[in-house]
Parts: C-alpha cells; structure tokens; sequence
C-alpha cells in the first residue's frame, strides 16, 4: 500500500457543534484565540483516527489554534515518527504512537509527561491497565485515543448454512475445521482472513498471538531468542498453510485496514483480529455483513496465555516540539469523555473510540447498539501483557517485546514470515533467519554475550 499523506484544510471539516469540549482543560492551559498556533499532526489512516480529523474543527474554533495533518500507513508512520523523535528532529507536535513506545519513549526522556491535565479530564475514568501501558516509572506519557483486545469474528449465516455452531472459545484446529467448511472462493468468500502485509505491528500480530497460546515467546529469562523452536514452527506453519488454503488472494498486502475490508464487503467467513473493528462491522453504513457478523473469544492451541491482545493508539509530545501546550490542549479534547459522546451524536454511537474509559461503557446510547460492547471491555481487561506465554519472560507485551530493539526484529521477522508466506523460502528457512538476525541483534545490542 502506498504511502497516504494529506492535508486536510478547515473547509473540508465538518462544521463546528457548539459543545464545549473539556473548557476547562483548554483554560487552565491558558490559551486563548490571541495566542493561536498551528500544529502539525501524525497519525495512522484508519477509520478513527478519520473521524478524529472531521470533528478537530470543534476545537479549532473554540481554541484559534489550527492543525496539520499528516496522515499516513501504519508501518510507514512508524518509522518516520521513530525517526523523528530518535533524532530531536521537531516535525511533529503531536504522535500517534502505542503501547509499545510510549513506555521506552518516556523512559528516553523524549516525550513530555501528560498526567497534568488537571481533575476535570478524570484519569480515574481511564482503565487502570491501559494508563499503565502508556506509563513509565509512574509517569503518564501518552493519552490513549482507542485500546484493543483481540477477538474471532465470524459470519453467522455462513456457519449456518454449513451447520456448524462457533464455540465460547474456539481452538485454532476448529477454526481451521471451520474454515475449510466455509470457504467457497467461487463466489469470492474465503475460510479465514488474516493480516498478511509484513510488519511489527502488522502481520506479527497474528502470528504472535498464536505463538503464544502455542506456548512460544521472542526470548527466554536470559534474552536468547526462541524463534527456532518447535512452538514457533507449529505456530507459523498453521498460519501458513490456512492462509494459503483458505485466505483471499494476494494476502501479503492486507494489512489491518485492508482485512476490515474485506470482512465488512462479505468476503471472509472468519476474522482474528482487533476487538476495535467491532463497531465498524456491525455498522450498517460501512459493512454488506453487519446484520450477520458474530463474534466470539481469540482462539487458542496448548495455552491460554497470550492468545487475545492488548494494545493502545495513543497521542503523544515529542520533548521537540515548541507548541506542547497548545498541544496538550488538541489532546485534553480528543481523549476526553465529551469527545467520545460528540463521536456519538455526529457519527453514530456504535463507532465511538472503544477500551479506554469506563464513562463509555456508561452511555446508554452506547450499550443500546453495540451487542460487543461489554465483550471488548472484558477482553481488553482480562489480557496480562506480564504473562504473554507458558513460560516466565524477561519482557512485557502480547505481540511484541517491550524493549528498543523489537521494532527491528519483529519487522524482519514478519519479513521472512512473508516471503514463506508467498513460497519464496520454506517456513523452516524463515525461521531460521529469523532467529540468527535476532540473535545478532540481541548480541550486537549487549543482551547476550558473543
């Protein structure tokens, strides 16, 4: 997918509401029209952060201040804000960053804190497990836009016609059951879709929550990688051989976005993926399959350790930028509780931003349309990112290793991955090369002794 970047100009914004939008938030920031700022934003191109961007005229009109968006691919937006942020390059005022860098980020002394927002944003309304995975040594270094878990997503009347009925828990051998039932590429409906496009925070994310509950991990307690061990092969060469049996052609080239939309145009019969798209799927507006979407737990294989996800999109201040009240003040708005229920009013109440407030999961307007609403919450809770695999780790995190250099290894891992994916090599050459660039890395880093 090519690179998506764009500039979206006050006249293509929707109209501003009225609604005063954490005030109090923007006067104990002390701005003001006088003192108006422009900012330049980064962010990712999927369907939230889109609705971030019509509603931003709201607080633009009530602050003065204006915004520059630069909307881009998730892999790419990775690695310009990482490189950006790693060298003081001063692009951006504000990131979308997640769970994995904000708490190594903060550490670095790259980001501002963002807990002094004062009573009136109510931090106790943001779920305890998901500050904590944006937090560092007691720090707060990013606001979460959206959190996610992971779940099974399936077509109810395809499972009917089949006869067959999706279990409260299903295992990875009766997905592939499943799939092999449901899948009927003639009429363009395919048994399973699965990220495939290569990435750490791509086609890794599957493929790590099924390493997981296969009992696999990255490294064992003293940082030697484990990519080539029996758990991985197990779990890449499932993945492997249901996407190529099963998936929609050209796979490696659907990321997250592309998968949604394949699910929501009727052409998958199953989805593991983000609890997020949730909303999407059953709206009416954006998906052929809303009135057939069932949904159900991630599945697991030897262990339940690890098999749903927890992640955070969260916005965030390089210490670069110049403008970190102003801000400050974007972000006190976009993470606020009055946002999610201004979401609510102008786009629908089954799209609001889900996983980070309790306040949400209050909304009457809420609960009233979203049948997975109290799902996602207890998935996004229940997930332990100290406990990811059978075995202790030295490291926390569900689909990837919390340290510096993960971002490397997981985007050449999902590389090689990729390539068995698409019959370049076998999955036993994939994995083998992934564990010596790891073990390089890891050497070449200090975690181990050469």
């Amino acid at each position: 997918m090519s690179i998506t970047s764009k500039y979206i100009g006050s006249s293509s914004r929707l109209r501003a509401s009225g609604r005063t939008v954490c005030a109090a938030a923007f006067l104990a920031l002390g701005l003001s029209h006088a003192a108006a700022e422009e900012i330049t934003i980064a962010t990712v191109n999927n369907q939230d952060m889109v609705i971030m961007q019509e509603l931003s005229s709201d607080w633009e009109q009530k602050t003065g201040n204006s915004i520059n968006w630069l909307v881009l691919e998730e892999n790419v937006l990775r690695q310009r804000v990482t490189t950006d942020i790693s060298t003081d390059g001063g692009q951006f005022d504000v990131i979308t960053l997640g769970s994995y860098e904000a708490p190594i980020w903060g550490k670095n002394g790259w980001l501002f804190p963002v807990d002094d927002l004062g009573a009136d944003y109510d931090y106790a309304d943001i779920f305890e497990t998901v500050r904590k995975g944006l937090s560092t040594e007691g720090k707060l270094f990013a606001l979460p836009f959206y959190a996610e878990s992971s779940m099974t997503y399936y077509r109810r009347d395809l499972f009917e016609k089949a006869g067959i009925t999706m279990p409260e828990q299903p295992t990875y051998a009766q997905i592939a059951e499943f799939a092999a039932k449901v899948h009927d590429p003639a009429k363009k409906v395919y048994g399973l879709c699965l990220r495939g496009k290569p990435g750490s925070g791509e086609n890794m994310v599957p493929i790590m929550t099924s390493v997981n509950t296969h009992g696999g991990k990255w490294f064992d307690m003293e940082w030697t990688p484990q990519i080539n061990t029996e758990a991985w092969h197990k779990a890449v060469n499932l993945y492997v051989d249901l996407l190529k049996k099963y998936g929609p052609p050209g796979v490696t080239s659907n990321g997250y976005n592309e998968t949604r939309a394949l699910f929501a145009g009727g052409n998958c019969g199953m989805w593991i993926d983000a609890t997020v798209a949730a909303g999407y799927l059953f709206d009416p507006a954006e998906s052929k399959v809303a009135a057939t979407v069932g949904f159900t737990k991630a599945p697991i294989a030897d262990v339940p350790n690890g098999a749903a996800l927890q992640w955070a999109w969260a916005l965030a201040i390089p210490k670069s930028s110049g403008k970190a009240d102003v801000a400050k003040s974007f972000m006190a708005w976009a993470t606020s509780k009055e946002y999610n229920r201004a979401v609510g009013e102008k786009k629908g109440w089954i799209v609001i931003p889900p996983g980070t407030r309790q306040s949400t999961y209050d909304l009457a307007e809420y609960q009233k349309v979203a049948p997975f609403a109290n799902f996602v919450k207890d998935a996004i809770l229940s997930a332990d990112p100290t406990k990811p695999s059978k075995d202790p780790v030295p490291y926390t995190g569900i689909t990837y290793a919390s340290i510096p250099e993960y971002q490397s290894i997981g985007t050449e891992v999902g590389q090689q991955i990729a390539a068995a994916l698409t019959g370049q090599q076998t999955v036993d050459q994939a994995l083998v090369a992934g564990q010596s660039f790891t073990e390089k890395t890891m050497e070449q880093s200090g975690y181990l002794k050469k």
